[in-house]
């Protein structure tokens, strides 16, 4: 064991001042794992939602917080094959058993025992990390290690919704709202990348703006909008979308039912503005809308997504870069909606 490492930690659960960078004693790795020396990392919602404690969430304090990371291979477990020491990768953060029925059959997202980095166990925002072997891919050269970092949990999220789950062909329109966050950013690329067609809503006239810099079609600013879902009848001449793309939760939910065609989806994963909502099952059974929920994504979505930014030459967007002692200041942003892209952590140089 080496000397202590530096990391973004929480001694309690609480408001931002419980956030502070301290040092923790080296990880190691177990049988199929590997020990990552983080380069950087990036925030995701979880992180706040982890910090202020979740109902039934037990972690052992300090805690390491952090879900995102790309590094460079330190050392490798027993049975590691597929990496090796030296090695530049970006890190899958969704852990799973790799005994059960879904977890067999490629699903692991979907596994009983499903956790991610920083909640299941110590997680990214260190200067090393112990990750399972099986969810390293080698980092796309044509990356930067913000962006790298920025890939994961968010266009891993967003690839499963989009192709996965509601199946998106080429040339189909799909509703995203909240542009400006991880996820909403990560399926407008996406979408484009397919060869569809995004519309994208937000508050904020600079967040449209930049969105429509990156492909967005049509942009809604829905504070300015009376209707938002009527809008979107009028972009589509009466039709509605193929897809409602939602990681906002209750204050968006009425809104896909109106916006969606006939036979269209709507593909759901995060509650943000909440959990709770109504449904008018009529319009559900007389459009014939088919809803889906979903969460992060299995080790082949994440293979495809990974060959698909290589291909594409898909750049995640990032918001700012701060450096690990900032790691307060970093969430900060965060947590008031300020960023427009990921937010990261420069772990080390």
């Amino acid at each position: 064991m080496g000397s202590n490492v530096k990391a973004a930690v929480i001694r309690a659960h609480g408001s931002l001042d419980v956030l502070e960078t301290a040092d923790v004693p080296p990880p190691s790795p177990g049988r199929g794992e590997v020990l990552l020396n983080v380069r950087t990392a990036a925030l995701n919602h979880l992180d706040i939602w982890i910090r202020k404690g979740r109902p039934g969430l037990q972690l052992s304090f300090p805690h390491v917080l952090g879900s995102d990371a790309a590094g460079v291979v330190a050392a490798v477990g027993e049975s590691v094959t597929n990496v090796a020491v030296g090695d530049e990768v970006i890190l899958n953060p969704g852990l799973n058993c790799g005994r059960c029925p879904h977890c067999l059959r490629g699903q692991q997202s979907e596994c009983p025992q499903f956790t991610i980095m920083g909640m299941g166990r110590p997680g990214t925002f260190a200067e090393q990390t112990v990750a399972p072997a099986e969810n390293l891919q080698s980092r796309p050269p044509h990356l930067t290690w913000e962006e790298s970092a920025a890939l994961p949990l968010a266009y891993l999220t967003a690839w499963r919704m989009l192709h996965t789950r509601a199946k998106l062909q080429p040339g189909e329109t799909v509703l995203i709202h909240g542009i400006g966050g991880g996820v909403a950013l990560a399926a407008l690329q996406l979408v484009k990348a397919a060869g569809g067609e995004a519309i994208v809503t937000s508050g904020t006239p600079e967040k449209l703006e930049r969105a429509a810099k990156l492909g967005a079609a049509h942009t809604i600013n829905y504070r300015e909008t009376k209707n938002v879902a009527q809008r979107v009848l009028e972009i589509t001449s009466g039709a509605g979308v193929d897809v409602a793309f939602d990681a906002v939760g209750a204050a968006t939910w009425p809104i896909n039912f109106e916006a969606v065609r006939k036979g269209g989806r709507i593909v759901h994963c995060g509650v943000t503005t909440g959990a709770a909502v109504e449904t008018n099952i009529a319009t559900m059974y007389w459009k014939q809308l088919t809803v889906l929920g979903s969460t992060m994504g299995s080790q082949d979505d994440f293979r495809q997504l990974v060959r698909t930014v290589r291909a594409t030459g898909l750049r995640p967007v990032v918001d700012s870069v701060h450096p690990l002692q900032d790691a307060r200041q970093a969430q900060e942003r965060m947590e008031q909606g300020e960023q427009f892209g990921k937010i990261v952590l420069r772990v080390a140089d």
